[in-house]
């Protein structure tokens, strides 16, 4: 019986998702032996040490997918699974006011004995869930159709809220924007008003641009204020100006892609990963991926996640159920927009906000919630394709 419904789960599982989520781990834990080779030195171990870790990251990984796959997946509706998840991470982000470790600025990991927690990278996951929850529990339809959209939104929008400014106040600008982005679009697709979505998320913008930087760079270059985020934001704007201090990471994430070119280097000859380009293995892997396997390496990274990211939109798309729908759009934004602050950032288009890249970059925090994310995408996939098969 039990192998029975074992090869049963093997024939439902889609391999649209799976297949490039395997080959993005895989590709993960080479690039990250390769590329902390100096960064070991430095910390007086062994490249080998990163390469052990990051690959039990991997397979704690592949247990969390299981594990979602595996389960009911109206357990993430439970007010008690919601209720803990979202206490704990709140407990968490109010802990790293007081206990937080402070790394390149930002007060966003907690120790506990051997392990780093990364609390804001838990909440995306909570987050999709219970905006998924809240916006489909009852009669969204007919609220938001009448225009009261308050009524329906205000429960997920002020607990988002929440979380977003204690996660921007670490502060970790990334991390907010991404958490921010997941649910604008989670809110977007629910049926509210898209006039008055683009509005607000116009004014938004238009505010922090065109009169909250031009503030902040004056005050910074005057010596009024002074913040390493701030000054990533600078060096983003100026980055050969500031390339001694500030500018340093993106100076040498240019000249790795510039050294790797179309086919790269070769693997694990990197120059910037040396001692030139700071967190080589971690928020600036995809410049070394770019210098060892050149432009052709970032490309089938790109595609293989955007396979990914493109079946949780079509599921999402074909599924029925709202709830499903919901959360499949919230995980491919939060793929997405992680993967394009990380490129973005190594490209220089976008200011440094050390967002780690999908599978790819090392960390377990981000690993163990991207993975309850794809779980929950493969739980969703298998349950559609059972109830398309029982249809016919």
């Amino acid at each position: 019986m039990g192998s029975e419904n074992m090869s049963s789960r093997i024939k439902q599982i889609d391999y649209y998702i799976l297949i490039p989520y395997l080959l993005l781990c895989a590709i993960g834990i080479i690039m990250v032996f390769s590329a902390s080779s100096n960064v070991a030195a430095q910390n007086g171990t062994t490249p080998i040490s990163y390469l052990i870790r990051q690959a039990l990251f991997v397979v704690i990984g592949f247990g969390i997918t299981y594990f979602m796959t595996s389960i009911n997946i109206t357990i993430l509706k439970s007010p008690v699974v919601m209720g803990l998840g979202y206490l704990g991470v709140m407990v968490l982000l109010f802990g790293l006011l007081f206990f937080g470790q402070t790394v390149n600025g930002a007060a966003g990991w907690i120790r506990i004995g051997p392990i780093n927690i990364q609390p804001a990278e838990i909440a995306k996951f909570i987050l999709i869930i219970i905006n998924a929850f809240f916006i489909t529990r009852s009669n969204r339809e007919t609220r938001l159709l009448n225009g009261e959209w308050w009524r329906t939104m205000r429960q997920p929008l002020i607990m988002s809220a929440l979380i977003i400014l204690l996660v921007f106040f670490q502060p970790d600008m990334g991390g907010a924007t991404i958490i921010a982005a997941i649910c604008f679009m989670m809110w977007l697709a629910s049926g509210i008003p898209w006039r008055r979505s683009f509005r607000i998320l116009v004014v938004t913008v238009a505010f922090i641009v065109c009169i909250l930087f031009p503030i902040a760079v004056k005050l910074s270059e005057s010596g009024a204020i002074k913040s390493y985020k701030l000054a990533r934001v600078l060096a983003f704007v100026d980055p050969f100006g500031h390339a001694s201090s500030a500018g340093a990471q993106l100076v040498n994430s240019y000249y790795a892609l510039s050294n790797g070119g179309l086919f790269g280097v070769g693997l694990g000859n990197s120059i910037q990963k040396r001692g030139y380009l700071p967190e080589p293995n971690t928020d600036f892997i995809m410049a070394i991926v770019g210098e060892e396997l050149g432009l052709v390496g970032i490309v089938v990274i790109l595609i293989l996640l955007a396979i990914i990211i493109g079946r949780a939109v079509q599921l999402g798309i074909r599924s029925t159920n709202g709830y499903y729908a919901l959360l499949c759009y919230g995980i491919a934004t939060y793929f997405t927009v992680q993967a394009v602050i990380n490129v973005g950032g190594v490209a220089g288009v976008l200011p440094i906000t050390g967002v780690t890249f999908p599978f790819i970059s090392y960390g377990g925090s981000s690993m163990f919630s991207l993975t309850l994310a794809l779980g929950t995408l493969l739980n969703i996939s298998t349950r559609e394709r059972k109830e398309r098969n029982h249809d016919v």
